[in-house]
């Protein structure tokens, strides 16, 4: 996983802070923006549990505070819900500009309802998916009730919400009751999966019923049983976020592995626009290799000559283990660490002369087990007899031909 602090401004010019997470060992295939609960930030568990999931699925995703919270700039006294859908819009803006154009909304709360809103206005969204949702954004009063005089009256009011206390304006409630959400989600014609707890004491399962009947196929619904509003324990954020990556996968275009198939053990295959990311079948598994970053990778997998490496020290512990088990010795492990590097050769005659640093494989053996000094040093020598030491050291040819050109 790697995860980045990106930086993007909203309409009004205000910065806003997110964490874009990307997964390991490979280019994101898409790109996701989550959109979080009612007063909440992009740090809050859930999400991060659920970016994780996605993340290690191959997506890239990013999550943001909105304007006014966490780290962004701005007052949330001064936000309402119409805010957050622009910020949604310009975070997508960034994305496109940055990297590729997001094709998946995620909301939770009331994060849920502006990934409905903004779903029409961001064309490159191919699919949505909502936790615990409210089907109206008005929804957002009912935890302000014992507020609401206060607020009508004098304009705001302080309010405490999960431990926190907040500036309520009165447009913000104002801007809850102008925008209806469920004649829009009728308009869409996007792939939703509503996820929602029957125990949700926050945001009742009838919001997601109410959702559900409005939106028109494809749409799928998945209980989140159990769980509690924020999805505060980590087991249901971790199944959500699986449940989501799976189910987006139907939607979306999700670049297959290549079919490579030919007469010889190993093949490796590179397009022009890959840089230095190479596809390998090696034998009949798949894989990848790649250069550090210092190099001009992504190291998004071993380099070329660690593959090398990987396959003298495979070679040696097979070769050692074969060995001992024949003997009968105790050995019951065997490490080896093997690295390359270009090293002058210890006889050179001219050491400072380009040609005096030969290929050097430097490799090392942990033993464990009960092995005495005698036969430790008889498995240093069988060290050496491995097959494929034994190719690095002999005389070997290269025999290149061209099979096809198209």
């Amino acid at each position: 996983m790697s995860l980045q602090k990106v930086l993007f401004h909203n309409k009004s010019g205000q910065k806003l802070v997110g964490r874009l997470e990307l997964p390991a060992n490979q280019l994101p295939h898409n790109y996701v923006l989550f959109a979080h609960c009612f007063t909440c930030n992009k740090n809050l568990l859930a999400i991060k549990n659920i970016s994780k999931s996605l993340s290690s699925s191959g997506f890239g995703v990013l999550r943001f505070d909105f304007t006014g919270l966490g780290e962004s700039e701005g007052d949330f006294a001064d936000t309402n819900f119409s805010g957050n859908v622009e910020d949604l819009i310009a975070a997508a803006e960034y994305l496109r500009n940055t990297h590729k154009a997001p094709t998946l909304l995620i909301g939770h709360s009331l994060g849920g309802a502006a990934v409905l809103l903004a779903a029409s206005e961001i064309i490159s969204i191919k699919a949505i998916a909502t936790i615990a949702a409210p089907s109206n954004p008005v929804h957002v009063k009912r935890l302000l009730k014992s507020n609401i005089e206060e607020i009508n009256l004098n304009g705001k009011a302080l309010v405490n919400i999960g431990g926190r206390d907040f500036t309520i304006k009165k447009q913000f409630l104002e801007d809850l009751e102008k925008r209806t959400l469920l004649h829009i989600v009728k308009e869409l014609r996007k792939p939703i999966l509503i996820m929602h707890s029957p125990q949700d004491q926050t945001v009742a399962i009838k919001n997601a019923e109410e959702i559900y009947m409005a939106a028109h196929h494809p749409k799928s619904f998945v209980s989140l049983d159990g769980a509690d509003h924020l999805l505060s324990d980590k087991k249901d954020s971790t199944y959500a976020g699986k449940v989501i990556s799976g189910w987006a996968q139907r939607y979306l275009e999700i670049p297959q592995d290549k079919n490579i198939n030919s007469a010889h053990q190993v093949v490796a295959s590179l397009d022009a626009d890959e840089g230095f990311l190479t596809s390998m079948k090696v034998g009949n598994h798949y894989m990848i290799a790649d250069e550090p970053e210092e190099f001009g990778g992504n190291d998004f997998g071993p380099s070329p000559y660690e593959m090398v490496s990987a396959g003298l020290s495979a070679c040696t512990a097979m070769t050692i283990q074969m060995y001992v088990k024949r003997k009968g010795w105790d050995l019951k492990n065997v490490e080896v660490h093997t690295s390359y590097s270009k090293s002058h050769a210890e006889d050179c005659l001219d050491c400072e002369s380009p040609g005096a640093k030969i290929d050097t494989f430097h490799r090392e053996l942990r033993l464990t087990g009960n092995i005495d000094e005698k036969q430790t040093q008889r498995i240093l020598e069988i060290a050496n007899k491995c097959p494929v030491h034994k190719t690095l050291h002999s005389e070997t040819q290269v025999i290149t031909k061209i099979i096809d050109k198209s």
